[in-house]
């Protein structure tokens, strides 16, 4: 009995296990497939440009009409398009706008509106509807209408006007339009405060008379206005709106406008919608004060996210609901802070109700300095843009689609600091974290960025300088792949030209697979006389031995079959020239004015000779020692080894030319709407004083100078440049002149030219062009060394750790590290004898400030010296304005005017180093110092370095 009992137990147990398997695998088989929630690499992202320097004209906003094809505004009324496929940019429309503020003493200024939004409706593939919203050329008011948009062209006949506002024009500013439609056909848009920026950068609250543009109570504030809100709206087919329930108001509510959704903005910029909550996100830019005061706190931004409408707070509240004071103008008083559990509109300038709702505190917000509450966002500048909600169910499923990491994260960006973070939401839409999104890469003056219908991200970026066409205003795009990548090859010889016969060894060292995939090598060598041989591996040998001209190619093919190749080209039959340009006496890295380089010139080449031999002339070597205007790169030029030919012969007035608009109504040698520049070159040949009118007048501006068209004013010329343009165009008359010869050997004066700033820095070239073969052409072999100006900016650094470049509203260099550093590789320390090193500590992006080491070679190598803290100097820029002004007044007003600039400059300290006993060369680095450096915060920018020799030495 025992044994058949513990026999039946078994065969009990086994059928328990064998049930139980074939339960875990049905189980298995109806499971969904578990997404892979795992970070992706950033290399599997790859950023790129997509538009060229100059096509883009303060680009505002754009939107997708199908996978290839966006539609973008510019602040001046140009309307653009744009394939993401051949990267052609079109002109397709223009709307005309208004551009200029006109204060009460009728004195303009640039306006900060214009064509300010577009939006293509979620049916634009059937109905070709395109929403844009612009200022009126003629009223004030700014206008949402509706146009057709079809084969290419904005159709101006069908524009119909769907909402407008009103909008004074006397002071700035704020704008938005950002707009988004949502699944069920409602368009939220987002509308700016109208109102001007108080100078002690709070809340702005001025209730007296007179001052209702400085009120912003009657704005934001106000539910019975739309400015200073987002609203919602549903646009019907004959170009009318209704007003979709659900919005913060119900239509009929006394003193309130129905189409608003939430209120409570001062400067809400791009909006987006998350297609499966139906919360909206958008980006606030804050006022700009930088210090707690009595009247209110510092200046946040804010990225908001509203999940219903609401009140956001504005100008009453801001961040989480931090209080503004109720301030007096008219008595300088503070009555209290505003009560964030019962918001009153009191202003005489309200005309909506008085009790508002309970105020909404941002989603997360930041001041200029340091942000305790969110450190990852770091301190600078401060333009909150926004950004898109990621949701996989919104693009097609493919390797390309970003990956499930992304799933329901915030994709938010900022104008001001470049940077694009992901922000993380939990189940309920409620912030968890947030992290960088390509922390390297760079997306400075990003004014709007959106996912396109296929799910690439793209980028728009406005540039660097406000209210003007920027060359890096431009559009750039990321893409993920997220399936096997192709191989990254790197294909090489260790001679590109030779005699034969041509021993090669090729190499493929660079090559990598990002997928650690297995990697086949084959090298195929051809040339145009049949010859063709294969070889096999990373790394194999050939032997030419006929003359002639042979391409090289590698492929390189992975594991999974995806391949990739390179191929460059060599000369066999003919070795090139050997050139040796030596600086005996004299600095090797820096151009010092006026200052004597002695020199000697060597020459040789295998098949014609060399110079000491006669079987090269020495007329034959060109010989080319040349200032540089400031603006060109001469490091550049010398590493890349590129023929200086062209530049020599480059004028920098015919370039100044060729980047502006001058050749719209000028050409060199046939009258067009202007005269010939060669008819302006004869009229004015011997008119000295003609010819610096003439310069003044490309500046300004002139008509009737040569029939009723006028020219347009470059007021961003300098005179300096001006007077370049003028030079090219006088230049018309004369003949070439003979080229002085420079000797192979001997003594040269490093001068500058008249009428150039010194800025500049000197190239000395020699090249030699041989004389080839029967078989094989001709060989030029050139040397160039680069004397740069002993002035140069932070920015020219060889290497780098810790840095962050802000380009708006200027430019800097900012160091965010403790211990970050600059390296500016192989200085020559001959005859210099101090280094001086313009630095700040900046109060306006909250710089904690610190102290640079000087080290040579190496972050941790020799100590030179150590300086003194660079600390932030509180400077009130109004008070040292006019104190500056005084000063240059009761002076005689000699130099130029004073200005924010000058202002700006008193925080810098210059530091002078001893560098006189340093001989050679050597890497220089500049570390950064201050243990108390919290992460992302700023230590300090370093301007310049200025290198100055010995005048023993020198």
């Amino acid at each position: 009995m025992q044994k058949d009992s513990k026999s039946c137990k078994t065969m009990v147990f086994a059928w328990f296990k064998l049930s139980l398997s074939s339960f875990v695998l049905l189980v298995a088989c109806n499971e969904k497939p578990v997404a892979d929630l795992s970070k992706p690499e950033e290399n599997r992202f790859t950023t790129t440009v997509l538009t060229e320097p100059g096509e883009l004209d303060e680009p505002m906003a754009f939107t997708f009409i199908n996978d290839t094809e966006m539609l973008l505004v510019e602040r001046k009324g140009g309307v653009k398009s744009f394939n993401t496929d051949t990267r052609i940019v079109k002109t397709v429309g223009n709307v005309s706008v208004n551009t200029i503020y006109t204060n009460k003493e009728g004195q303009t200024r640039t306006a900060e509106e214009g064509l300010m939004g577009i939006v293509a409706h979620p049916d634009f593939a059937n109905n070709h509807w395109i929403f844009m919203l612009y200022a009126d050329p003629v009223e004030p008011k700014h206008v949402l209408a509706r146009w057709e948009y079809r084969d290419g062209k904005l159709l101006d006949d069908t524009k119909k006007v769907v909402l407008e506002y009103p909008a004074q024009r006397e002071v700035c500013c704020h704008t938005g339009g950002g707009m988004v439609f949502d699944k069920n056909g409602n368009l939220f848009m987002t509308i700016g405060n109208n109102t001007a920026n108080p100078p002690q950068g709070t809340s702005n609250l001025d209730e007296r008379p007179g001052h209702e543009t400085s009120d912003d109570q009657r704005t934001a504030g106000n539910s019975n206005d739309l400015r200073g809100s987002i609203i919602r709206i549903h646009p019907e087919d004959d170009g009318s709106y209704t007003i979709p329930e659900g919005n913060l108001f119900p239509e009929g509510t006394p003193k309130t406008r129905p189409e608003i959704y939430t209120m409570g903005h001062r400067n809400p910029w791009r909006i987006s919608i998350d297609n499966e909550t139906g919360f909206i996100y958008w980006g606030e830019v804050g006022p700009d004060a930088s210090e707690d005061l009595d009247q209110g706190p510092k200046g946040h931004d804010e990225f908001n996210q509203a999940k219903g409408p609401g009140f956001f707070g504005w100008p009453y509240f801001i961040g989480d609901n931090k209080p503004y004071a109720d301030y007096d103008y008219e008595t300088d008083s503070i009555y209290g802070y505003f009560d964030v559990e019962k918001p009153m509109n009191t202003s005489p300038n309200n005309t909506g109700i008085t009790e508002l709702p309970p105020p909404q505190k941002a989603f997360f917000w930041y001041p200029y300095g340091y942000s305790e509450e969110f450190p990852l966002l770091g301190s600078a500048g401060r333009s909150a843009t926004g950004g898109p909600v990621f949701r996989q169910a919104d693009f097609p499923a493919s390797d390309k689609r970003f990956p499930a990491y992304y799933e329901g994260k915030w994709l938010i960006t900022e104008f001001m600091r470049g940077w694009i973070i992901a922000v993380t939401m939990d189940e309920n839409g409620d912030y968890v974290s947030m992290e960088p999104f390509l922390p390297k890469e760079n997306f400075s003056s990003a004014i709007d960025m959106q996912f396109s219908p296929d799910g690439d991200l793209y980028v728009l970026e406005y540039g660097s300088a406000w209210f003007r066409g920027n060359e890096n205003a431009q559009i750039k795009r990321v893409q993920y792949n997220g399936g096997n990548r192709i191989p990254i090859i790197q294909a090489s010889a260790d001679k590109k030209a030779g005699a034969v016969p041509l021993e090669l060894n090729l190499s493929s060292e660079g090559t990598m697979d990002y997928d650690n995939d297995a990697l086949s090598y084959q090298w195929t060598v051809s040339s145009d006389s049949g010859f063709s041989q294969s070889l096999d591996g990373p790394n194999p040998k050939i032997t030419l031995e006929d003359a002639g001209i042979y391409t090289v190619n590698l492929q390189v093919t992975d594991s999974e079959g995806n391949s990739n190749e390179q191929q460059f080209k060599v000369t066999a039959g003919n070795e090139p020239p050997t050139i040796e340009l030596v600086i005996v006496e004299g600095n090797q890295s820096f151009f010092f004015p006026d200052n004597q380089l002695t020199y000697t010139i060597k020459v040789s080449d295998k098949e014609d000779g060399s110079v000491s031999d006669g079987g090269i002339k020495e007329e034959e070597v060109a010989v080319n020692f040349d200032y540089a205007p400031e603006g060109f790169d001469p490091i550049e030029i010398a590493q890349n080894h590129v023929s200086t030919d062209e530049w020599i012969t480059l004028s920098k007035g015919k370039a100044l030319i060729d980047e502006s608009d001058c050749l719209s109504c000028h050409r060199v040698d046939i009258r067009s709407i202007g005269p010939s520049y060669q008819e302006v070159a004869a009229k004015y040949k011997n008119d000295i004083q003609g010819q610096k009118e003439i310069a003044q007048r490309i500046i300004s501006g002139s008509v009737g100078i040569w029939g009723e068209h006028a020219m347009s004013a470059h007021p961003d010329l300098s005179e300096q440049d001006a007077a370049l343009i003028v030079d090219y165009i006088m230049g018309l008359n004369d003949p070439e002149q003979e080229v002085k010869r420079i000797p192979l050997s001997g003594s040269y004066i490093t001068s500058v030219p008249q009428k150039e700033n010194g800025k500049g820095s000197y190239l000395l070239r020699v090249a030699y062009t041989d004389k080839g073969t029967e078989k094989v052409q001709s060989l030029t072999s050139e040397k160039i060394i680069a004397l740069r100006n002993p002035v140069i900016t932070s920015e020219q650094y060889d290497e780098a750790e810790g840095t962050k470049l802000l380009i708006t509203p200027s430019r800097a260099l900012k160091m965010n590290r403790n211990g970050g550093w600059l390296s500016y590789k192989n200085i020559d320390f001959t005859g210099i004898a101090e280094m001086v090193i313009n630095a700040e500590a900046s109060t306006r992006t909250k710089d904690i400030g610190g102290i640079i080491e000087v080290h040579l070679d190496a972050p941790d190598g020799p100590l030179v010296t150590t300086t003194e803290e660079i600390a932030p100097l509180e400077l009130n820029f109004r008070e040292e304005l006019q104190r500056l002004r005084s000063e240059w007044e009761a002076g005689g007003k000699k130099g130029p005017e004073p200005s924010f600039r000058s202002v700006m400059a008193l925080a810098q300290k210059s530091i002078p180093v001893d560098v006189k006993d340093i001989n050679g060369f050597h890497d220089l680095y500049l570390v950064v110092k201050n243990p108390n450096a919290k992460e992302g915060e700023m230590l300090m920018q370093i301007n310049t370095l200025e290198f100055k020799k010995s005048t023993e030495a020198l």
